[in-house]
């Protein structure tokens, strides 16, 4: 009988505890706060901290607040049709309120980014002339211009220091030829020459920032 109660409160213990788990991953209801989702749900690919392991999905942590709410609202209103953005995000970001994804750029912004190994000195060095100086050969202006001179960025402006090298080359390309991202005509025009050499450059140099 002592181990039929035991039993009993156990599985209890076990049913509440994933109920308690599957109301703190919903979206669409205030009282699951950004905060639940980043550690319970964004984590699984971006990491509890927003440092993900896995280049496909980019780094959170630090990342500007602002441009993390502009991001969410366009995965939400199917605005930003990138093949990686809208597999992983349409679904997920569908239902989320106003304020959830204002909490959730708080959370992940608030956050610390870590730095990945040191990649090839060469590309880092050209990246570092391009990020600074831009390319005057073909009228490229320097990405410090308007995502700092540390690339922390600034506003709508993302940060960039630090994220994975092989991320920033991929959204370059996107920004490059495709129109995927609506909200990226600036960087459509900036990326216009860059060849995929100095794109991996650059990409070297700011995931060292």
């Amino acid at each position: 009988m002592k181990k039929m109660m035991v039993g009993l409160v156990l599985g209890s213990t076990i049913l509440i505890a994933g109920c308690t788990t599957a109301s703190a991953r919903k979206t669409a209801d205030d009282q699951v706060t950004g905060k639940q989702l980043a550690q319970q749900v964004c984590s699984l690919c971006h990491g509890v901290d927003g440092n993900s392991i896995n280049p496909i999905f980019p780094k959170l942590a630090g990342q500007q607040s602002v441009y993390l709410v502009q991001q969410l609202k366009e995965f939400r209103d199917h605005h930003r049709s990138d093949p990686d953005g809208y597999k992983y995000m349409w679904g997920i970001a569908r239902y989320l309120t106003n304020q959830q994804i204002t909490e959730l750029a708080k959370y992940f912004s608030q956050q610390k980014n870590i730095l990945a190994p040191k990649g090839n000195a060469e590309l880092e060095a050209q990246g570092k002339l391009i990020f600074t100086e831009g390319i005057p050969a073909n009228n490229t202006p320097a990405c410090a211009t308007c995502h700092g001179p540390y690339g922390s960025g600034n506003g709508i402006f993302p940060r960039i220091a630090g994220q994975h090298t092989k991320y920033i080359e991929k959204q370059l390309s996107i920004f490059k030829d495709t129109d995927d991202r609506p909200d990226g005509t600036v960087m459509k025009v900036i990326t216009h020459h860059i060849t995929p050499v100095e794109a991996r450059a650059v990409a070297t140099y700011l995931s060292s920032l």
